[in-house]
């Protein structure tokens, strides 16, 4: 199950230069995973200053 980032993300890109498999780019107004690239490690749910990143469920 991929991580996905919901819309309390302040776009700092914190979690984008963590992810160990460059699944996260910016999108409009917050960042995007991409949750075929993802291998569900949850470095970027720890990144994240505000917790907008937990597991999709």
């Amino acid at each position: 199950m991929a991580y996905m980032i919901n819309d309390d993300c302040i776009s700092c890109g914190a979690c984008e230069s963590e992810c160990p498999v460059s699944c996260i780019s910016e999108g409009d107004g917050k960042y995007s995973i991409d949750k075929d690239t993802c291998i569900d490690c949850g470095v970027c749910a720890a990144a994240c200053p505000v917790d907008a990143i937990a597991e999709a469920k």
